[in-house]
Parts: structure tokens; C-alpha cells; sequence
């Protein structure tokens, strides 16, 4: 497995592309009246929330009252930047605390508690910024998108990259025309997130004292604690708790070709996979998506591609692409009835036949800011691009394949009104957990 990408990997990467600038649109309301500063509070701020809570603060109109992490060390860390903030252990009861006191929040925790804590946050009338993938699970995803809409708050998942300029870019060139009507795209990512014996270990370590086991698993089933295994960030090896490559990448990677198609549910689903165990993530899937087509595509349906694991399409997936190309470790490629555009993640959209588009004016974007943009929506002025209701949806899709994997070669057909597989029972037991007791929300 010397394919892996670490999340240190991913935010040197991310830190490296961001540009400051935040986007001001013109002024909305929503359910917090605006007022010049934010008054926030953090869930989870060890790794990428500390990122989060860090750029969210840099708008320079952020008040952070409270952090939350069930690591003493990462609350310590923490709040040596901002120690007038209250401390907390447990999500429920931060909320609890601080409401009236508070307006928004961010939700950086590991995937399995995403909903649960966006959720009881939306309830309270919060602006929420959770990180990708919105939710563990699709029935999670549709619920909290629901009631952000209803609900009324400003909201944006963490897929960052989706206001960088090269995904905007490559959404430009899509949506002028310059590579025609789109026949298919294919998307890859050289992550990978299993074990080599694909099963829970056996035995337990003792927790450390600065670990809260318990409130860690959450809503997940009870098992045992297991040094580096879960905590801080090997989860997302295991089905219990994280996404694997598609849950982690999934909503980075297809995002900025959902973004230029306009592309929604998709009509099926057909996943190959290395491996089904109940426990962990298979090392790679290859999976097979049909969509309804869009004015953009060239057909009634558009067939998509996945493939994670260290592997990638071939290059004659298009005859635009020079057939000794490289293609990147990870990315897609979109492939038009007059060109192909190859988008690296992360990097510029580039042109093929190189020949052809020798003199194409590459659009120049302006700066836009993806934390600062969630500054702004929760103040009033604007809406976030990656707002639930675009997120939701997209996070709908990708979360189809986690479902998939585990039934190798069947075609999974998908009904996104009754939310559920119309051909296929089974898959849809696995649509929405079971929260053990004591951590049940209401809505979810």
C-alpha cells in the first residue's frame, strides 16, 4: 500500500493553494440577525479542526467563545490560541451551555458524528461549517440538508478546493463550451484506507487519560479502545467511523465536475471492490455511476467513473489526451466531443489536444476564500457555494458507492425520492445507522 495520502499530506496541499479574500455578496437574511461579528464555537480541534477553527478565526470577524474535543491535549493546544474560550468534552453539552451565547459553529470531528452534531447545532439555529463528507451515511446527509433549509442557516461543507480557482477554472471552461457537449468523466484518487487482515483487532490497550473513549465513539457501537487503530486518524479505515478513500476525496474530486454539469442524483450505482468485510474499507473499488444527463452532456444519461486506491483510468478513456500521458495521483479527467480537460487535485485544469488549445484564454478568477465565504453567509452577507443544499446532494452520491462496495458487480438502481435502491433490499439496510443509546437526535 505505497499509495497512501496522510491528511497531513492533504492540508500542506490545501494550506499551499488557499488565497485569503473573502467573497461579499449582497446582504440575505437568515435565522441569526446579522451583526458585525461572529460569536463561534469549535467541535473537534485536534488536526484538520484546528485548521478549520484557525482559518475561520483568520477573517478577522470571528469571536471564538468555545472549543470542544474529547482530546484534553488537543483543548490544551488549543486554547493556549485562545484562551478566553470555554472548554468542553461533550458537543451535547457545549450547545446546551452556550446557546444565546453563540451563532455558529464548526463540526470537525471524525465522519460518524458529522450529522449528529450538525444537526442539534441546525436545531439551535446555528450557522454550521462541517467538513467533508457531510454525513456517514445518505440518510444522514438528506436529513441535515432538510433542515438547514428549513431552519434557514448559513452552511458550508469543508470540501476547500471548491472555491480555489482551479476547480472554479476548470468549472469555467466546462460551462463555456471549450471541450463540447460532455460524453463522460472519470475521477480517481491514490488514497487507501484498510488493514491487510480486513478485521477488528482482538484485545484492548488501556484509554489514555487524556482520550474520553466513550464520548469518542459517539453514536457508534461500543468496542474496544485500540492503540494507534481509531484515534487520532487511522478511522478512516473502519466502516463504523469513517469513509475510506471515497469518503474522504469523494466530495473534493467530484465536486467541481458536479459544480459545471449541474449534475444531480445519479440513476445508478455499480461498484467493483478488492475485498467486502464488515469491518474496513476495501483497499480499492472501481465504480460505475450513470447520471441523468444535463444541458451540458451530450446524451440523456453521462456515465461517470471512480477508482481509488492508487489506481486510474487509462488515457484512451479519451482520444484528446496524448496516449504516453501521466496522469496525476489523483483527479479526474472530462471528456468532451471536441476536447478533454484534465484537472489534477490540486492543481490547474489543463486542455488536451494541446495543439488545439494552444491560444485558449484561460480564465483568470478572482481570490475567494472558503472559510471567509462561511464568515460572511453566517453575517449575512451572501451564500456559501458548498451551502447543504449543493453539498448534501453531492455528498448523496458519493456516500451511493460506500453502499455499493458492499455488492460487488450488482447494479444498484437508485430512486432519490423514496431515497432508497428500488431494485435492491438488502443494499438498502445500509442506507442509515442505528445511533446506540443515549446519543439518538432528533431528526436523524
Amino acid at each position: 500500500m505505497s499509495n497512501k495520502i496522510t491528511r497531513r499530506d492533504f492540508i500542506g496541499r490545501v494550506a499551499a493553494a488557499s488565497v485569503a479574500g473573502p467573497l461579499i455578496v449582497p446582504r440575505l437574511s437568515f435565522a441569526s440577525p446579522p451583526s458585525s461579528r461572529l460569536q463561534h464555537a469549535a467541535i473537534g480541534v485536534g488536526g484538520q479542526g484546528s485548521y478549520d477553527l484557525n482559518s475561520i478565526f483568520s477573517s478577522g470577524k470571528v469571536d471564538v467563545i468555545a472549543l470542544c474535543d474529547i482530546d484534553e491535549l488537543n483543548l490544551k493546544k488549543m486554547s493556549e490560541s485562545f484562551p478566553k474560550a470555554r472548554l468542553y468534552r461533550d458537543w451535547r453539552e457545549m450547545l446546551e451551555q452556550e446557546e444565546g451565547k453563540i451563532d455558529a459553529v464548526n463540526v470537525s470531528t471524525p465522519d460518524h458524528t458529522h450529522a449528529a452534531a450538525t444537526m442539534s447545532a441546525i436545531k439551535k439555529g446555528l450557522h454550521v461549517y462541517c467538513e467533508k463528507p457531510l454525513t456517514h451515511d445518505v440518510y444522514e446527509a438528506r436529513q441535515v440538508t432538510l433542515a438547514a433549509r428549513k431552519k434557514g442557516v448559513a452552511t458550508q461543507m469543508g470540501n476547500q478546493i471548491h472555491s480555489h480557482e482551479f476547480y472554479r477554472s476548470a468549472v469555467k471552461i466546462i460551462q463555456d463550451g471549450a471541450i463540447g457537449k460532455v460524453t463522460a468523466w472519470h475521477s480517481w484518487c491514490g488514497a487507501v484506507y484498510t488493514t491487510d487482515d480486513k478485521k477488528r483487532p482482538e484485545g484492548s490497550d488501556p484509554v489514555p487519560a487524556h482520550v474520553d473513549w466513550d464520548r469518542w465513539l459517539g453514536t457508534a457501537p461500543v468496542r474496544p479502545y485500540k492503540a494507534e487503530t481509531y484515534h487520532p486518524f487511522w478511522w478512516r479505515r473502519w466502516r463504523d467511523f469513517g469513509g475510506g478513500s471515497m469518503g474522504d476525496f469523494g466530495c473534493h474530486i467530484f465536486d467541481p465536475v458536479f459544480t459545471a454539469l449541474n449534475i444531480g442524483a445519479p440513476l445508478s450505482v455499480t461498484v467493483d471492490a478488492e475485498c467486502v468485510s464488515e469491518e474496513v474499507w476495501p483497499e480499492w473499488i472501481d465504480a460505475r455511476y450513470v447520471f441523468p444527463g444535463t444541458a451540458l452532456t451530450a446524451g440523456k444519461t453521462i456515465e461517470a467513473t471512480w477508482t481509488d486506491g492508487g489506481k486510474k483510468p487509462s488515457v484512451s478513456v479519451s482520444p484528446h489526451l496524448p496516449q504516453d500521458k501521466e496522469l496525476p495521483p489523483s483527479g479526474s479527467v472530462i471528456v468532451g466531443e471536441e476536447g478533454a480537460l484534465l484537472l489534477p487535485h490540486v492543481g490547474p485544469p489543463h486542455l488536451y489536444p494541446e495543439a488545439q488549445f494552444a491560444n485558449y484564454p484561460m480564465p483568470v478568477m478572482e481570490p475567494r476564500d472558503h472559510y471567509h465565504e462561511f464568515v460572511e453567509a453566517s453575517l449575512g452577507n451572501g451564500v456559501c457555494g458548498s451551502n447543504f443544499d449543493y453539498a448534501g446532494p453531492l455528498t448523496e452520491a458519493v456516500l451511493l458507492a460506500n453502499v455499493a462496495n458492499r455488492f460487488p458487480g450488482e447494479t444498484l438502481e437508485w430512486n432519490p425520492k423514496k431515497l432508497r435502491f428500488s431494485n435492491h433490499t438488502e443494499a438498502n439496510k445500509y442506507l442509515r445507522r442505528k445511533y446506540r443509546k443515549g446519543w439518538k437526535v432528533r431528526g436523524l
